[in-house]
């Protein structure tokens, strides 16, 4: 069996996804980006196949994408994140029955993209210049608050009273009102779902910008903060989709395109080869009849029989 891969490598972590011949999620991998991009996202692509007893040449076809896609240059083929992550939300969307708008929360960005009915994007935002409303503000919030960042989901419906409000919109700010709010004896509840509101707000805001469909799909690693989705869709006023495997959409999304590519360029081969066969058969007529008599009908020399 033929596989395919899709290699996220972002700002903050890096994702593999291997998919079948079918199409089918067959294992995914994730881990930290670090500071050498190439080494990292090499090992994370052998970890996986190691994991899951595949040979690289058994890989048929491998997408990179992300922020660091150009660095690996052993990919046959990069894209932009953006493509990306409109194919794979499109392609797991479609067991709730499509999705239009898709809010992805990265470790160092937040984008809004809208896609059509086939997945192609047709508007997308992105907020890339501050890093209030991404993952990096949750790993500020979670390291001033002393627990994991794992833990901030459950602390949000911990919460007491109701959520505290944060003002500033830089990260640098609010962690000093963090702090602030600690030293005055808030609870790390209200204050965490204060955080998740802000970031909800400033998500929603983006979002409205390519507009919002019907079923909206959430991915990034903060989809996997159940706190942080229940403050998005309490300021949407709605539920989103939020996938099994958040943190892969975009690379199942670039696996997914590699075998679309794969697929089309066995065609373009069988194409090839057709065209070459009948060619030959065309010639090798062509030989015969030179040297058939000018009486032949195709039936009447020794190169047709008698």
């Amino acid at each position: 069996m033929t596989y395919f891969g899709g290699l996220d490598i972002g700002s903050t972590a890096i994702k593999v996804v291997v998919i079948d011949s079918a199409g089918k999620l067959v294992g995914e991998h994730v881990t930290a980006t670090g500071s050498l991009f190439y080494k990292n996202a090499k090992e994370a692509f052998e970890t996986l196949l190691a994991r899951l007893g595949l040979r690289r040449d058994e890989v048929g076809y491998l997408i990179a994408t992300g922020y660091g896609r150009k660095l690996y240059k052993e990919a046959d083929d990069s894209i932009s994140e953006i493509t990306a992550n409109g194919i794979g939300a499109h392609e797991v969307g479609k067991a709730f029955g499509g999705v239009g708008t898709i809010i992805n929360i990265g470790g160092q960005d937040s984008k809004a993209i809208r896609i059509d009915s086939m997945g192609g994007v047709t508007n997308f935002v992105m907020n890339d210049k501050c890093a209030a409303g991404t993952g990096r503000f949750l790993d500020v919030a979670a390291r001033n608050l002393e627990i994991g960042l794992d833990e901030l989901g459950d602390y949000h419906f911990r919460a007491v009273a109701g959520p505290l409000d944060i003002n500033s919109t830089c990260t640098v700010f609010a962690e000093s009102e963090i702090i602030g709010l600690l030293a005055n004896g808030h609870g790390k509840g209200e204050i965490i779902s204060g955080i998740h509101a802000s970031i909800a707000k400033r998500t929603v805001r983006l979002a409205k910008k390519v507009g919002l469909e019907d079923r909206i799909y959430f991915d990034g690693g903060p989809a996997l903060n159940k706190g942080l989705v229940a403050a998005i869709q309490e300021e949407l006023g709605r539920e989103m989709v939020v996938p099994e495997h958040p943190q892969t959409t975009t690379a199942f999304g670039a696996a997914v395109l590699a075998r679309s590519e794969y697929l089309a360029d066995a065609e373009d081969r069988l194409a090839g080869r057709k065209a070459e066969a009948q060619a030959k058969a065309v010639l090798a007529e062509v030989a015969a009849n030179a040297n058939c008599g000018t009486g032949c009908t195709a039936g009447g020399c020794a190169t047709h029989g008698a």
